[in-house]
C-alpha cells in the first residue's frame, strides 16, 4: 500500500508527523494473522509455538536416559559392532526428527494472502448457491452470496466466502480460528508442533509423526531387552530385575503409551493418505459413506503426498511495503486490540472493518481540522468575542467527531473546546 500525498492545507509540523509516520515495514510487520515469526519472518510459526518446548521435551528426555542409564549394558551383551551402533543410531535418529519437527512447525502452511477488497464474482464456472437469497450481509460487507458451487473431478463442491480473509476459500481450503489464516489443503491445527497442517508442510507432518513412532519402538524394544538380559543374568524375576534397572521400567511404560497414541496417529494418517482424504474433511464430510471428489487411486494419493513438489509460498513475509499514517495507525490499533482481552471478538470485527473503510482523505480531513483550530490557538491577537459566522468555523460536524474518535483523537477536540470557552 502506497502512501497518498498530502495536502497543501496541512501545516509544516502536522505535515512533518505524517510524513515521519510514513513508515516501510516488512509483510511479516504487518501481517494480521496470529502468526509468529522468526530470524525477520524466515521462520513462520503459530501463535502456541511454546508448545514446541514441550515437544522437544518429551522426546529428547527418555533418549538422554536411555543412552545414560540403558544402552552401557547392551554395548557389551551385543555383537561389537551392533553393540556399538546403538547409540550412535539412536542419536541420528533423534536428530532427524527433531529437524522434521522444525520443518513442520516453522514453515507456510499454505496461508491464502488476505484480500484488501471484496471480492467481484467472476465468470470461472462457478456458480451461486441455491440458498443465497441476496441479503445484506452487513456493514462493510459487500453484498456476495455465502457460498458458491464449484465443479472438482466432476463433482459439484460448495465453498464458502471467507468474511475475514475476503476470499473464497478454495476447494479443500478452511480458515484456523487459532492462527486467523485460510489454509490450503487445510488438515487440523497441531497443538504439539504449535502450527496448522497444511498442504506445504502435511507431508513433513506425516514424517514427524512416523518417526518418533519409530523412536518409540527402538526405546521400548531395547529396554525389554536389557530387562530379559537381566533376569537371565540375575535368575530373578520380573520386578527384581526393573528394581535393578528402574530407568528401564521407566522407559517400557512411557515408551508404551506414546507408541499406542502416536503409533495409532501415525495409522489414521496413513488412511487418509491412501484414500486423499484430511482429518477436516474426514470428521466432517464422512466421505466413508459418499463420494469422495479428490480420491485418485491409493498409489496416485501416495504419490500425491510423498513425491509431488512442495508449491511455492504464496505469501513473502519478507517483502516491504509502504504504509502511510493512517494505515500504520490503524494497523497499530487493530493490533492493540487484538491484545485486549476485554474485547468481544464481533466488536473487534466491526471496528478493524470500520478503521479498513476511512479512506487517507478523511484522515486528513481530521488534522487540516485541527490545524484551523490551532491557527487561532497560536495567535495572540484574536478577540475573545467571535460571530455567528466565526462560530461555525469553531464547530466540528459530527462525521469529522466520529472519526476523530476511531482514530483516537477525540481528546485533542475536547482541549480546542476548553481553549475556544476561554475565548
Amino acid at each position: 500500500m502506497y502512501g497518498t500525498p498530502l495536502p497543501a492545507q496541512l501545516s509544516d509540523s502536522n505535515r512533518r508527523i505524517i510524513e515521519t509516520n510514513a513508515s516501510i515495514l516488512r509483510v511479516y510487520q504487518v501481517w494480521k494473522g496470529s502468526n509468529r515469526f522468526c530470524l525477520g519472518g524466515r521462520l513462520v510459526f503459530g501463535p502456541d509455538v511454546r508448545s514446541i518446548f514441550l515437544t522437544i521435551f518429551l522426546i529428547v528426555i527418555p533418549v538422554i536416559l536411555f543412552c545414560a542409564f540403558v544402552s552401557q549394558r547392551l554395548i557389551h551383551e551385543f555383537d561389537l559392532h551392533f553393540g556399538n551402533l546403538i547409540v550412535p543410531f539412536i542419536i541420528l535418529f533423534t536428530v532427524y526428527d527433531l529437524i522434521l519437527l522444525l520443518l513442520t512447525s516453522g514453515r507456510d502452511p499454505g496461508i491464502f494472502p488476505r484480500n484488501r477488497l471484496s471480492p467481484v464474482l467472476e465468470e470461472d464456472g462457478s456458480t451461486m448457491s441455491t440458498d443465497w437469497t441476496g441479503s445484506h450481509s452487513g456493514v462493510g460487507v459487500s453484498n456476495l452470496p455465502p457460498t458458491k458451487d464449484v465443479v472438482v473431478n466432476g463433482v459439484l463442491v460448495r465453498v464458502k466466502y471467507c468474511r475475514t480473509c475476503m476470499l473464497y476459500r478454495p476447494p479443500r481450503c478452511s480458515h484456523c480460528s487459532i492462527c486467523n489464516n485460510c489454509v490450503e489443503r487445510f488438515d487440523h491445527h497441531c497443538p504439539w508442533v504449535g502450527q496448522c497442517i497444511g498442504k506445504r508442510n502435511y507431508r513433513f507432518f506425516f514424517m514427524f509423526v512416523s518417526s518418533t513412532t519409530i523412536l518409540c519402538l527402538y526405546v521400548f524394544a531395547f529396554c525389554c531387552i536389557n530387562i530379559k538380559k537381566i533376569m537371565d543374568e540375575s535368575h530373578c524375576n520380573l520386578w527384581r530385575a526393573l528394581f535393578k534397572s528402574p530407568v528401564s521400567g521407566i522407559l517400557i511404560l512411557y515408551t508404551f503409551v506414546t507408541a499406542w497414541f502416536i503409533g495409532g496417529l501415525t495409522v489414521f494418517h496413513l488412511y487418509l493418505i491412501f484414500t486423499n482424504q484430511t482429518t477436516y474433511e474426514n470428521f466432517r464430510y464422512h466421505y466413508d459413506s459418499k463420494m469422495n471428489p479428490y480420491n485418485r487411486g491409493c498409489v496416485r494419493n501416495i504419490f500425491g503426498i510423498f513425491f509431488s513438489k512442495i508449491p511455492k509460498s504464496k505469501n513473502n513475509f519478507r517483502a516491504k511495503v509502504k504504509l502511510d499514517s493512517s494505515a500504520l495507525f490503524a494497523t497499530s490499533m487493530s493490533l492493540a486490540r487484538t491484545m485486549s482481552p476485554e474485547m468481544p471478538k464481533t466488536t473487534f470485527d466491526i471496528e478493524m472493518g470500520k478503521r479498513q473503510a476511512v479512506a487517507a482523505e478523511d484522515f486528513e480531513e481530521i488534522h487540516s481540522q485541527i490545524d484551523s483550530l490551532g491557527g487561532f490557538e497560536r495567535c495572540g491577537a484574536q478577540p475573545k468575542h467571535t460571530n455567528q459566522g466565526d462560530k461555525a468555523n469553531w464547530e466540528i460536524s459530527p462525521d469529522i467527531r466520529m472519526l476523530a474518535a476511531e482514530f483516537g483523537m477525540e481528546h485533542d477536540f475536547k482541549d480546542r473546546e476548553k481553549v475556544r470557552r476561554g475565548y
